[in-house]
């Protein structure tokens, strides 16, 4: 056993106002229920990630609370289409590709958000005479809300799903979607065995009064044969080593080509090929969480109330669409597939002689394409069935020889 107290508030974290410390004081107390009701007293990891993203009513992502913008205090953090309505107008070359190519006018967009790229997108097909049937799946009621607000008098059928489909033809947009699936926690005690990690209460035989609050504490068991098998395979015992393997989202991609028929899958996120993503010098993981545009390294901080996500090995995602029978399509960094996608040419119509409008447009695109910001960190793949036309996002510098 190795349990650790988790780290006090890092430095520089803005303060809890009333609401805020309410809704993380039910939601401690809910875990703590959880955790007492698990086998052991142990949480693994994967539940805890769950339960703190997920659990209903008190979730990061069910609960309502404002999650992204970077102009808003009160986000925790911006997405690509969040700086710049210029990401989904360069999308929409792409998007409009797969769609002639699989003889379908639908889109469905997994996690729309507060529906900055939907807008963009539908705004910049329409220039291209296409109408789309725009499908979003969200879990969030609250960010349903902002969708419908913000969508509202745009020229698509817009329709909100419960579920995934069974037979969907078109085009499927994940940005930013795969990163928020539960992650499992892996690390290789000194004697090199192979430790799943997870959540206990600390001290959990004494009594706690009505008053107080659990405090959690990181732990961790030996891990079971199906996830030493499932390591094994990916990287070699390092003592000392921690970091994560997302199951569940390689079953939600394994799963995509049970209901992909025709089309392809966007999927945009931040991560990096299996040889990199366990790259020996990463020897604490990718986890990280954010609150209010503060990034730090502890889960058990503020459950409910910030996110935390895990890099994509997008080795594993491409292994798991072909299992899926679906095709690996394309690979490359953001800033690749944006500039083949045209970003760079709707840039063309700014006056660069009015450089205040210059700077406020330009910025935010750099920020994109930056290999310091988002241009490298984050990846977009393509998977597909049916299609049989090279893809014009991938068209120069795909990646697929480094999976």
């Amino acid at each position: 056993m190795n349990t650790a107290r988790p780290s006090s508030a890092p430095t520089g974290l803005p303060t809890l106002d009333a609401d805020s410390a309410t809704h993380l004081s039910a939601m401690q107390d809910y875990l703590a229920y959880r955790i007492q009701h698990s086998e052991g007293g142990f949480m693994p990891f994967e539940e805890w990630m769950q339960h703190a993203l997920y659990a209903p009513g008190l979730g990061y992502y069910t609960a309502g609370s404002t999650k992204f913008g970077s102009e808003n205090p009160e986000g925790d953090f911006t997405t690509g289409p969040e700086l710049t309505p210029l990401f989904g107008q360069a999308l929409a070359g792409q998007v409009a590709q797969i769609l002639a190519a699989s003889g379908s006018k639908t889109i469905l967009e997994i996690g729309a958000g507060t529906g900055a790229l939907a807008e963009a997108l539908i705004g910049a097909l329409n220039l291209l005479d296409i109408r789309p049937q725009y499908q979003i799946l969200e879990v969030s009621a609250d960010l349903r809300e902002r969708q419908r607000q913000r969508l509202t008098g745009m020229r698509a059928n817009v329709q909100w799903l419960d579920a995934l489909p069974h037979n969907f033809k078109g085009c499927v947009i994940a940005n930013e979607v795969l990163d928020a699936m539960p992650a499992t926690l892996f690390r290789w005690n000194e004697a090199g065995e192979l430790m799943e990690m997870g959540v206990r209460l600390d001290e959990p035989g004494t009594p706690r009064t009505e008053s107080a609050q659990p405090v959690f504490v990181l732990d961790e068991r030996p891990a079971n044969d199906a996830l030493q098998a499932l390591v094994a395979q990916r990287v070699p015992p390092l003592p000392g080593y921690r970091s994560e393997i997302n199951i569940q989202a390689e079953a939600w991609v394994r799963q995509l080509g049970t209901w992909l028929k025709k089309g392809a899958a966007l999927l945009i996120d931040y991560g990096f090929p299996q040889r990199e993503f366990y790259h020996p010098q990463r020897a604490e993981g990718t986890l990280m969480c954010h609150f209010r545009h503060h990034a730090h390294a502890d889960p058990l901080l503020y459950p409910g109330l910030q996110d935390i996500t895990a890099h994509i090995d997008f080795t594993a995602m491409a292994d798991a669409a072909l299992e899926g029978g679906l095709d690996i399509l394309g690979y490359t960094s953001q800033a690749r597939f944006l500039m083949n996608a045209g970003l760079i040419e709707l840039l063309t119509g700014l006056d660069p002689h009015d450089a205040a409008g210059y700077a406020k447009v330009v910025g935010p695109v750099q920020k994109l394409l930056s290999e310091a910001e988002m241009g490298e960190l984050f990846k977009v793949m393509a998977v597909g069935r049916g299609l049989d036309v090279p893809l014009m996002g991938f068209l120069h510098g795909d990646r697929r020889d480094r999976l």
